[in-house]
């Protein structure tokens, strides 16, 4: 799976996606650490990239939008602050997400539970 870790984690969890296998790169490896969301959502969908991140403003962004990609994983988990406990959360839980997020979804990963949600979420109804 392919990946694009935002600036909100480190650099070590996209280099611990490489490291199990994923094609996963992080904003500073475009030169984008000081990049607003839009480019960075942009990046993701164009390359066809899972984004990973903690800023909920990809989900608002999402909100507005019919689109169907990028797919986000968002980190919604304040004591996980260690990259390496980042990444062992996201491998594990990967198996169980891979197809939500192959389809074109947001996944909140939180200390209890997980939360998929189907793209598209906006639309012309409201």
């Amino acid at each position: 799976m392919k990946f694009l870790v935002d600036n909100q984690l480190s650099p070590k969890v996209a280099q611990g996606l490489r490291d199990a296998g994923h094609d996963a790169v992080h904003v500073r490896d475009y030169g984008m650490e000081k990049a607003k969301d839009e480019p960075i959502f942009e990046r993701a969908a164009d390359e066809n990239r899972v984004l990973i991140s903690a800023d909920m403003d990809f989900g608002r962004i999402l909100a507005f939008r019919t689109v169907n990609k990028p797919s986000i994983i968002l980190l919604r988990w304040p004591m996980l602050r260690k990259p390496q406990d980042q990444v062992v959360v996201i491998l594990n839980n990967l198996p169980n997400i891979f197809e939500d997020l192959e389809q074109g979804s947001i996944v909140v990963i939180e200390p209890s539970r997980i939360r998929v949600r189907s793209l598209p979420i906006g639309g012309s109804d409201g």
